[in-house]
């Protein structure tokens, strides 16, 4: 029997699987010594590529395309996560910074590339543009899976900040690479197409998710995966809409995940661990295929101005940018300086540096290379100090671990009552005493009780511990006469 040779498609998807699952097994040791998981990919995938196994891969294009879908699903999947309330609380001063703390930030690193490091004008504001928003998935890494527990308003400001600001980078970095690429000078029709943009994509958002909550109501679908399947085809299909109708997709497919992530949802639980499990998937890949896209060869010539450029933007650019649109909030000083220090840059700078190479700018190239350097010290610097700045800075509050295990009612129809998990800490009231002495409504009652690695039927006669999480069923009516019986045990 003849032996057949292995096609590329194999061999690529052999290379693909290796490296997505070294990445991922070593995340949990990355995790443990504060490392962003993301410069791990990156890592990886630059191993993989010109200066280690020699795979092959140039095409800035597909790169592009890739990333632009990796980040429509972050972002979906960060607004099915983040509440109305957050929002509400944080929308003032996240607002101002994800538009006019970019464009400042963008001057000022402009400013400095072209005094300090020679950068033509143009090109130096297209640096500027490139790099001046935070990352969704940096800031959503570091935040929700480092263990970190930062107080409720800084986190839902750098969250709110990083899931908006992309749009305004987006149009900077479109219109500065039309100028450099066609000769001709930058107009005031810029600002307007910030406005348009911005305006256009937060209502068709908030207008499409309102249709796909209504057809998600009336589906009857016959499987329930194909809900995952339909949301994921809704964040694909606003995205483009909005796109084509001159919006912000990616403003627009954020709004939309917060407005799903807020009203009542089929297989809710389920949907939203599928949608997890493809923004992890979408960035494990993402900066995988950056990293195929970096030379390492090409680095030596911008190290300078790499580590320039990213010094002044984590030290001078970003502070300067987060002060004024802090302050006439009440920001407390040390608020401000974490919001400042914690401006991770991510993949998306790195994906809107392939917009000069694609229009074929001059000195497109040497802008990709100082971005990687860019990326790399943001994520080395800020995203390993994360936890001691935020117990340096005092802003971590005593929330409880997260629960060990998890109760799903699986349901196409939303239902009225819902499961919650509480943490017995050493101030709960509920300590020390039995189930049958809490008082629970009527329409309540114990569902488990998780004490280490032993699950304990909820009998009545059962007297809680501290460390013990009780898991409750409760009605929405019910719920803040549960919520005043733990009321220093904060729900998960």
């Amino acid at each position: 029997m003849p032996i057949v040779e292995p096609t590329p498609t194999a061999l690529l998807l052999l290379a693909v699987g290796v490296l997505a699952g070294i990445s991922v097994l070593l995340s949990a040791v990355s995790g443990r010594f504060g490392f962003p998981v993301m410069l791990l990919f990156l890592g990886i995938g630059m191993l993989a590529g010109d200066a280690g196994l020699g795979i092959p891969f140039e095409d800035h294009a597909l790169a592009f395309r890739v990333g632009t879908i990796a980040l429509v699903f972050i972002l979906f999947d960060g607004g099915l996560n983040t509440s109305v309330s957050s929002i509400r609380s944080v929308l003032g001063p996240a607002g101002l910074l994800a538009t006019a703390g970019v464009a400042a930030t963008a001057a000022l690193v402009a400013a400095g590339a072209h005094y300090l490091f020679d950068f033509p004008w143009i090109e130096a504001m297209l640096l500027g543009a490139v790099v001046s928003s935070t990352d969704a998935a940096a800031v959503f890494s570091v935040l929700r899976s480092s263990g970190i527990h930062l107080e409720r308003r800084v986190a839902a400001t750098l969250e709110v900040e990083s899931g908006a600001n992309d749009p305004m980078a987006v149009i900077l970095t479109l219109a500065i690479t039309g100028s450099l690429a066609s000769g001709e000078e930058l107009g005031a029709r810029v600002l307007l197409d910030v406005v348009v943009q911005l305006v256009v994509g937060a209502a068709l958002g908030i207008g499409g998710a309102r249709a796909g909550r209504a057809l998600l109501a009336r589906a009857r679908l016959p499987a329930a995966g194909l809900y995952a399947v339909f949301t994921m085809a809704f964040a694909l299909v606003v995205f483009a809409a909005v796109t084509l109708l001159s919006g912000s997709g990616f403003l627009a497919v954020y709004i939309a995940g917060v407005v799903l992530g807020n009203g009542p949802l089929p297989y809710r639980a389920g949907l939203l661990r599928v949608h997890d499990a493809v923004a992890w998937l979408s960035q494990t890949g993402m900066f995988l295929l950056l990293g195929l896209l970096v030379f390492p060869r090409e680095l030596a010539a911008v190290a300078v101005p790499g580590l320039g450029v990213a010094l002044l933007l984590a030290f001078v650019a970003r502070p300067l940018a987060v002060v004024p649109f802090l302050v006439p909030f009440g920001y407390r000083a040390r608020e401000i300086a974490y919001v400042a220090w914690m401006g991770l840059r991510g993949a998306v700078p790195i994906i809107l540096a392939t917009f000069p190479i694609l229009a074929h700018a001059p000195g497109a190239h040497r802008i990709f290379n100082v971005v990687f350097f860019v990326v790399v010290v943001s994520g080395i610097a800020q995203g390993t100090s994360a936890r001691a700045a935020t117990r340096w800075l005092g802003l971590e509050t005593d929330e409880p671990p997260p629960p060990p295990a998890s109760i799903d009612i699986t349901s196409a129809e939303p239902l009225a009552g819902e499961p919650a998990a509480f943490h017995i800490g050493p101030r709960s009231p509920a300590r020390d005493r039995a189930i049958a002495a809490l008082g629970f409504p009527r329409g309540t009652v114990a569902m488990l009780v998780i004490r280490g690695r032993e699950a304990i039927a909820p009998r009545g006669d059962l007297v809680l511990q501290e460390g013990d999480y009780i898991y409750v069923f409760c009605q929405p009516e019910d719920r803040p006469a549960v919520d005043a019986i733990f009321p220093d045990a904060a729900s998960a």
